[in-house]
């Protein structure tokens, strides 16, 4: 147990391939162009409420990028600099957050990409419009492409789930999917790291895969947490 414990945290690495992209779909095809150098958009801006997966898509496409041989840089908004070569891809995550510094920064890194050969991908907790950083910055963010990260809803994650295990080769069942949904984290690549342990623990045991063995599991990472 100890050992599955230790398996199952941190979450993987973010890619686009375990975001899980439900009504998201032409977002994530935009994103595996961008990484992949095959898109005329440079200029993406997503935003969503906490936990719709937006971070982990700037991530996983700055990390796309990197694998696809391409020069790519990630920044959060508590970055000092935001300094990046002409035909990198630039993610930076949670703009809403920028300082005034930061804001003139940014800008500035804008008008250097569009005068080169890379391409910004930033998110935020609003839309463009409803940011509350400078007018030109603003403006820039909205100049590109724009969309709403929608977060997936409980019946969208467990049919997720369901398809994971599927993929594994075994039947989740719709209790043990709601009871991972009350009592675990709620995010993607947790639920789904989580699904992975406790198949490996119900092999391990030789017992299913029921709520009174998710229950095992979790009690057991809580008291290592």
């Amino acid at each position: 147990m100890k050992q599955l414990v230790l398996d199952i945290t941190p979450p993987p690495m973010p890619t686009l391939d375990n975001f899980v992209p439900g009504r998201n779909g032409e977002l994530v095809v935009a994103l595996y162009a961008l990484a992949n150098h095959a898109s005329n958009e440079r200029f993406i801006y997503l935003w969503g409420a906490a936990g719709s997966g937006r971070s982990h898509l700037l991530r996983a496409v700055a990390g796309a990028a990197r694998r696809n041989g391409h020069h790519a840089a990630w920044f959060d908004a508590d970055a000092k600099a935001f300094n990046a070569v002409d035909d990198a891809l630039v993610a930076i995550d949670d703009v809403h957050l920028l300082g005034a510094e930061a804001q003139i920064a940014v800008f500035n890194l804008h008008n250097r990409i569009r005068g080169g050969s890379g391409a910004l991908i930033a998110s935020g907790n609003g839309a463009p419009a409803q940011l509350a950083l400078r007018a030109d910055l603003v403006t820039r963010l909205a100049s590109g492409l724009v969309y709403q990260v929608h977060g997936l809803n409980d019946e969208e994650k467990s049919a997720a789930l369901r398809c994971h295990a599927n993929a594994r080769g075994f039947r989740l069942s719709q209790e043990v999917a709601d009871y991972l949904l009350r009592h675990a984290r709620r995010d993607m690549p947790s639920l789904l790291a989580l699904l992975d342990a406790l198949d490996r623990y119900s092999l391990e045991t030789k017992r299913a895969i029921t709520v009174p063995l998710l229950r095992e599991l979790l009690e057991a990472t809580s008291k290592t947490g």
